[in-house]
């Protein structure tokens, strides 16, 4: 069995109860972060010091992580996505964090997750084109021990949405 690559990897959470104003609110940020506080208070039918009160809220409980510019990976020559596919029969606290420190290392790792099953891990490499990942795929064989690499290439993207779906207070 795997053990967590993060300090709070697995760490359960209790969900933040949101009403019907929460949750337009992270709708709205969810789409557009640059929205300005009148904008965002006029779509949800409040006044800027109560939705400025809420964001600060969610912000607090964690439920707001932080706000971002989504780039596009074509404009910036980042044309070749891999998926790629990780199984390794080292399972110790010290792989667990030279393995963690070299994906947090690797910018082109642009997300990473443990899982159950045969796959122990997956991450999302986005890189300039095939010889590009060979650079990363052997920097990272080089540095921690690895027993099977499976790299998927991304032919195109379907759908990519950052927005998470916001649960009804009925749920």
């Amino acid at each position: 069995m795997s053990e967590p690559v993060s300090p709070d990897a697995g760490a359960g959470q209790t969900p933040v109860r949101l009403d019907e104003v929460d949750r337009k609110i992270l709708s709205l940020l969810q789409i557009d972060a640059s929205l300005s506080l009148d904008q965002i208070a006029e779509r949800v039918g409040a006044s800027k010091t109560p939705v400025w009160n809420r964001i600060r809220k969610l912000r607090e409980a964690g439920v707001i992580r932080r706000q971002v510019a989504i780039l596009d990976p074509d404009a910036l020559g980042l044309e070749a996505c891999f998926f790629v596919l990780i199984r390794t029969s080292e399972h110790d606290k010290d792989w667990a964090a030279r393995f963690l420190r070299a994906l947090r290392e690797r910018p082109e790792v642009v997300e990473a997750h443990r899982l159950a099953g045969d796959i122990d891990y997956i991450l999302k490499v986005q890189v300039k084109n095939a010889r590009a990942y060979d650079r990363f795929y052997q920097s990272l064989i080089g540095e921690v021990k690895i027993h099977n690499v499976t790299a998927l290439l991304s032919m195109e993207e379907i759908k990519a949405s950052s927005a998470l779906p916001i649960p009804d207070a009925g749920r």
